[in-house]
C-alpha cells in the first residue's frame, strides 16, 4: 500500500489543529470531533496543550484515504516553537499550509511558506474558516499571490462565504490538466489552493483528494538496510525513552542493531507503528511508515541511520538567539530542576543548557517569551519544580581581533603541571569553526595528550574573554613536551612523576585564556533581519517607533497599487528587541501589521561590551596567578 507523510502547518489560531481533527473524522479514525477550546482534540495530548489551546510538540495520527496510508503531523503554530516545525518539515512528503479566510496571511504564514520553499516541499494551501463572519476568500487569494507566491492555483470557489451555509465548489479538471498540475506541484512551481472549513467539513474531502493525487508517494522499498530519521524524542510516564522515526527505506526489525548518527550500534528492543486508530505493536517497520522505537538510548532529534537518499532530511535549523537563567523557587530542588531541564533539552536539542556548577546556575537558550512560560509550566507539571526566570538576554559571540600567544615549559616554575605546551590564537573567517594546527611534530606527544589539549581549547573557547563563546578561531600548538609514564620497580603508576591528559587539559585552558586576552576579542550581538508589512497610512508612526527598538530600516516598498496597498519595510533589528517591537506593533497598526524575523548575523556591540558569567574555576580570572592556580586547579 502507498504511504504518504503530510504535515499541517499554520500561524497560531488559523485552525490547524481543528483541521487535523476534521481530517481524522472524515476518514473514519474518529467517531466524534474534538474541539481545541474544550481541550479534547486527538493530537494535542499534553496537558499543557489542552490547558492553553496551543500545539507545543508535533503529534502524529494515521488514516487511510483512497488506498493510501497517510501519516499526519500536527505541528506548533507559535513562532517560539519554529524549531519543532522545521524538524517536522524535514520528514514530510508534502504539507498543508492553513490560511485563515478571516485574518488572511499572517506573520508565521510567511515564515512557514519560506521554509516550505527552501526545502522544496510540495504544498497545498487550505483557506480555512470560510464560514466565519468576515471571511473574504478573494481578498485572501490576493494576499497569497502578493505575499506568499505568484504560483498559487485555486481549485474551486466559495459560495455564501462568511455564513454558516458557506460551501466549496471545486472546478472540473480534465485528466491532462490534473496531471500537469501534479507535475508542477511536485516541481514546486504550483501551489494548489482549496477553500473550506474545518468546523463544517466544507472542502475537506476535496483537500484529501488533492493530497493523495498530487503528493509524491514512493513505492514500498522494503529490501536492503533500514534507513530513516529521528524527528522526536519522548519519555513515557514510567521514564522509558522512545524515538519517533520516519522510515525512508528498508525494513527495521526488533532486535536489529543499528548505528544511529554514526555511533555504536544500538539494539531495537521494541517497535510500534502508527496505524489508523493509534499505535500498534509490530515486529518491524517498513519504508514510508512512522514508528516509535525503543532501545536507542543515545538517539537524538535529527539523527539519521542507514543510507540516506533524500537531501530534504538534512535541515539546517536556526539556533536560538536568546537565553535566560533558571532558578528553583525552593533551593533544595536544584538537582530536580537540572534533571527536568535535561529531559526537556533531550526532547528539543536546541534548548541548550549551560551549567555553572560553581555558582549552581543553569541557563537555557530560547526563541521567545512564550517558550519561557511553557518551560516553567512543564517543569512544574512534569517534574514538580516551580522555577523562576531571570530577564531574557541576547546570546552574543566573541570574535578574535588579533594574535596572542602563551606557553609554559615543563619542570620550570611557575608551571605547576607536568606538561609543556604553547598555544597561539589567531582570527578565523566567520562560520569556519575551530582550526587546530600544529607547529610541533605529531609524534612529539601521545595522541591522548593532543586530544586533551583540544578538549581544553574547546572549553576555553566556549566562554571567552567576556564569557561568550568564540565560535571561530585558529589555534596553533607551538610547544609540546611531557614526562613519560614512570613507576618505581614493581610498583604502580606514579602520577607525581608522569604527565597525564589532565595536565594538558588544564594547562591548555589557562594558556588559551592568556593568549585570547592578549589577542583581544570583540563582543558581537545577534541581529535579526526583519520584514514588516503595515498599512500605508500608518507607515510614519511605525518608522517613528523603530529607533526606540534600535531597528534600522533598509528598504521601503509599496505592495500593489492604491491608497490601501500595504507598505513593506525590510531592515535589521537586535535580537533582544524583537519581542518588544512585536508587542507594540498591534497598537501601532490597528492589528494589521505583519512582522517576521530571522537570525541574520552578529554585529559588534557599541559601548561597553556585555559580559556573561563563566563557569568556575575561571581560567581568565587567574591569568598570571600561578600560586593560586597550584591550589585550585586539578592536575595529574
Amino acid at each position: 500500500m502507498r504511504t504518504l507523510t503530510v504535515g499541517v502547518v499554520a500561524h497560531v489560531d488559523a485552525g490547524k489543529t481543528s483541521l487535523t481533527e476534521r481530517l481524522l473524522f472524515e476518514t473514519g479514525v474518529l467517531d466524534r470531533l474534538g474541539r481545541v477550546d474544550d481541550g479534547d482534540t486527538q493530537t494535542d495530548t499534553m496537558a499543557l496543550e489542552r490547558q492553553r489551546g496551543i500545539t507545543i510538540r508535533s503529534a502524529v495520527a494515521t488514516f487511510e484515504w483512497r488506498g493510501t496510508v497517510v501519516n499526519l503531523l500536527d505541528t506548533p503554530g507559535h513562532s517560539d516553537f519554529v524549531a519543532e516545525v522545521e524538524r517536522a518539515l524535514a520528514v514530510l512528503d508534502a504539507a498543508v499550509l492553513v490560511v485563515s479566510a478571516v485574518e488572511g496571511v499572517q506573520a508565521q504564514t510567511l515564515v512557514l511558506m519560506r521554509a516550505l520553499q527552501r526545502l522544496r516541499l510540495p504544498a497545498v494551501l487550505f483557506v480555512n474558516k470560510v464560514d466565519r463572519a468576515g471571511a473574504d476568500p478573494e481578498r485572501v487569494l490576493t494576499q497569497v499571490a502578493e505575499r506568499l507566491t505568484s504560483d498559487a492555483v485555486p481549485l474551486g470557489l466559495v459560495e455564501a462565504p462568511g455564513t454558516s451555509a458557506a460551501a466549496y465548489e471545486p472546478f472540473e479538471l480534465g485528466p491532462s490538466e490534473r496531471e500537469s498540475l501534479r507535475a508542477r506541484t511536485l516541481a514546486d512551481t504550483a501551489y494548489p489552493v482549496v477553500f473550506g472549513s474545518a468546523v463544517t467539513g466544507a472542502g475537506v474531502p476535496e483537500l484529501l483528494d488533492v493530497l493523495v493525487d498530487l503528493a509524491d508517494t514512493e513505492s514500498d522499498a522494503t529490501q536492503g538496510d533500514p534507513s530513516g530519521v529521528v524527528f522526536k524524542i519522548e519519555r513515557t510516564e514510567g521514564g522509558q525513552r522512545r524515538a519517533f522515526v520516519r522510515m525512508t527505506g528498508g525494513t527495521l526489525r526488533v532486535r536489529d542493531r543499528v548505528a544511529v548518527a554514526g555511533g555504536a550500534p544500538d539494539r531495537v528492543t521494541g517497535i510500534e507503528v502508527f496505524e489508523p486508530g493509534g499505535l500498534r505493536v509490530e515486529g518491524a517497520a517498513t519504508d514510508g511508515r512512522i514508528a516509535v522505537v525503543r532501545g536507542w538510548s543515545g538517539a537524538r532529534v535529527g539523527d539519521r541511520f542507514g543510507p540516506q537518499t533524500r537531501r530534504r532530511y538534512a535541515v539546517e535549523l536556526t539556533r536560538p538567539s536568546l537565553e535566560t537563567v533558571v532558578e528553583p523557587v525552593d533551593p533544595t530542588q536544584r538537582g530536580r530542576l537540572f534533571t527536568g531541564l535535561t529531559d526537556l533539552a533531550e526532547q528539543d536539542p536546541l534548548i541548550a543548557l549551560r551549567q555553572d556548577d560553581g555558582r549552581g546556575e543553569v541557563a537555557v537558550s530560547l526563541y521567545g517569551e512564550v517558550q519561557k512560560e511553557v518551560l516553567a509550566a512543564l517543569l512544574e507539571q512534569d517534574h514538580g519544580v516551580r522555577a523562576t526566570f531571570r530577564p531574557t538576554t541576547a546570546i552574543c559571540v566573541e570574535r578574535v581581533r588579533g594574535v596572542g600567544a602563551a606557553h609554559q615549559l615543563i619542570g620550570v616554575a611557575p608551571n605547576p603541571f607536568l606538561a609543556q605546551l604553547g598555544l597561539r590564537v589567531e582570527p578565523a573567517p566567520v562560520d569556519s569553526g575551530l582550526e587546530l594546527a600544529l607547529e610541533v611534530e605529531l609524534g612529539s606527544m601521545p595522541p591522548a595528550f593532543f586530544a586533551a589539549v583540544e578538549e581544553g581549547v574547546r572549553a576555553t573557547l566556549s566562554e571567552g574573554v567576556h564569557g561568550w563563546a568564540v565560535p571561530d578561531a585558529r589555534v596553533v600548538v607551538t610547544h609540546s613536551g611531557y614526562y613519560p609514564r614512570q613507576s618505581a620497580m614493581h610498583a604502580t603508576f606514579d602520577k607525581s612523576m608522569s604527565s597525564t591528559a589532565q595536565d594538558f587539559r588544564s594547562l591548555a585552558k589557562l594558556l588559551l585564556a592568556e593568549a585570547l586576552t592578549r589577542a583581544g576579542t570583540t563582543v558581537c550581538a545577534p541581529i535579526h533581519a526583519f520584514e514588516l508589512e503595515v498599512p500605508q497610512d500608518l507607515l510614519g508612526a511605525v518608522l517613528a517607533e523603530l529607533p526606540r527598538h534600535r531597528a534600522v530600516p533598509l528598504t521601503t516598498t509599496v505592495l500593489g497599487s492604491g491608497h490601501h496597498a500595504p507598505a513593506r519595510l525590510i531592515g535589521e533589528l537586535p535580537a533582544d528587541e524583537v519581542h518588544g517591537l512585536a508587542q507594540r506593533l498591534p497598537h501601532l497598526t490597528r492589528g494589521e501589521g505583519l512582522l517576521t524575523t530571522h537570525l541574520d548575523h552578529y554585529a559588534p556591540v557599541t559601548g561597553s561590551p556585555p559580559s556573561r558569567t563563566r563557569a568556575l574555576p575561571d581560567p581568565f580570572a587567574q591569568i598570571g596567578d600561578w600560586t593560586r592556580i597550584q591550589r585550585t586547579w586539578p592536575a595529574g
